[in-house]
């Protein structure tokens, strides 16, 4: 796996503690500020609308510029978003903040998603994905319950100038070992149209939903794990930095797994790993009121859930193969919609009166929905006539090869052609 692979699982190790960390440092925030948790909450929501419309936008925007410059900018960007964080005077000033971070954290995902995959075979989409999202898992074992921590003992700002500080460390590791590329010309220059195209294809929008459908059922929870820990199972404040270190935890041991196993056996893999987390979020919800319940199945949610991350972005890229900056950005686009909704619908339910159970609730009924939808896109991947439209959409895309690997890839076959020609344009 090459060196750039692990600096941008590194980057995301910021990105990704920065758009979690509010879930530990929700309540000294919404006190300080003078909201309410619900109120509080939707600075989660902020960041993933930013990310939503970020990552296509972005995508679009810098698809005929050099990647390398592009992400050393959007890191930049990022970093001067959480410093503005960090000196926040309102909860206006903190919400605009929050948006701004998320775009540049959106469309560094997008491209960096896109030069991952660009520099593997296809036979290994899931593994170097597998990286990328680790460093999603490992800022929820240390730099999520960091920030709980420093919320707790320096105030929330200091979870904030934290995260700047990583941005920089991110920065220098992306000049360093990141390839320079020059954009194609010619036959193989962008086009915004040519990409566009993948949104023809059903299987798409099927893997769109999927993942947002997943990412809400997380979300509505996680978002509001802090307050459910203290004042629905009665653990002591102090015990939420381990809980979200447990999870973490639980999302490297599931990153691992997926990425392990994804590559060869997508379907069930994502078919185990959104079925497992309905059923611990189901589990969560009856339970709530026990602490040693809360604790484990928090462990256990990090692990099902992130079992499938790998799959659903390999999954992606495999049915937008024409696309692969489009791709990225779509996949991130879809978890952020399901990051927005989540927290949304969960502030919605402990508006309403129901406890903050009933997020736990919420998310096994939306994981249950992404199920379904899995199922569909199982069918349709099985029928014997699929669309021709990503093929038909990229020079150099064999017939047969429309979803990005040849009959029987997703399956553990390797198709040692196609991803030989991944890895030379890689």
């Amino acid at each position: 796996m090459p060196a750039a692979v692990y600096v941008l699982g590194l980057s995301v190790f910021a990105l990704g503690t920065s758009e979690f960390m509010l879930s530990g440092i929700l309540q000294p925030l919404a006190h300080d500020l003078g909201v309410s948790i619900p109120q509080a909450g939707l600075l989660v929501s902020a960041f993933a609308i930013g990310m939503v419309v970020g990552a296509p936008v972005l995508a679009a925007a810098t698809l005929r510029l050099p990647r390398r410059t592009t992400l050393i900018a959007l890191l930049a960007v990022f970093g001067l978003g959480q410093v503005a964080g960090a000196m926040a005077p309102t909860y206006g000033v903190l919400f605009i903040s929050r948006v701004v971070s998320a775009l540049a954290c959106a469309g560094f995902w997008a491209v960096g998603a896109a030069v991952a995959v660009s520099l593997v075979p296809v036979t290994a989409r899931a593994k170097a994905m597998a990286i990328m999202v680790g460093g999603l898992s490992i800022a929820n074992i240390a730099g999520v319950p960091a920030g709980a921590l420093l919320g707790q003992h320096a105030g929330w700002r200091s979870a904030f100038w934290a995260v700047a500080v990583l941005a920089v460390i991110g920065l220098v590791g992306v000049v360093i070992a990141v390839p320079r590329t020059e954009v194609p010309t010619g036959a193989e220059r962008p086009r915004l149209r040519r990409e566009l195209a993948i949104y023809k294809d059903k299987q798409v929008w099927l893997a769109l939903a999927a993942t947002a459908l997943n990412a809400a059922a997380v979300f509505s929870l996680f978002s509001y794990l802090s307050p459910l820990l203290t004042k629905t199972a009665g653990l002591a404040e102090s015990w939420v930095p381990t809980v979200l270190a447990l999870f973490g935890l639980g999302a490297l041991i599931g990153t691992f797994i997926g990425g392990r196993v994804a590559d060869a056996h997508l379907f069930p893999t994502l078919f185990a790993g959104i079925s497992a987390s309905t059923l611990v979020l189901a589990a969560l919800a009856l339970t709530a009121h026990s602490p040693f319940a809360a604790v484990a199945l928090s462990l256990m949610l990090g692990v099902t859930a992130f079992t499938t991350a790998p799959a659903l972005n390999a999954r992606m890229f495999n049915v937008a193969n024409a696309a692969p900056t489009l791709a990225g950005a779509t996949t991130t686009a879809a978890f952020n919609i399901g990051n927005t909704l989540g927290p949304w619908l969960g502030g919605l339910a402990i508006s309403a009166k129901w406890g903050y159970e009933s997020t736990a609730w919420l998310g096994a009924a939306l994981a249950a929905v992404a199920v379904a939808v899995t199922f569909v896109a199982f069918r349709l991947h099985r029928a014997p006539h699929r669309s021709r439209v990503v093929a038909a959409s990229a020079p150099g895309v064999e017939p047969g090869a429309e979803h990005g690997v040849e009959p029987g890839a997703e399956h553990g076959v390797e198709p040692a052609k196609e991803g030989a020609a991944t890895a030379a344009r890689g």
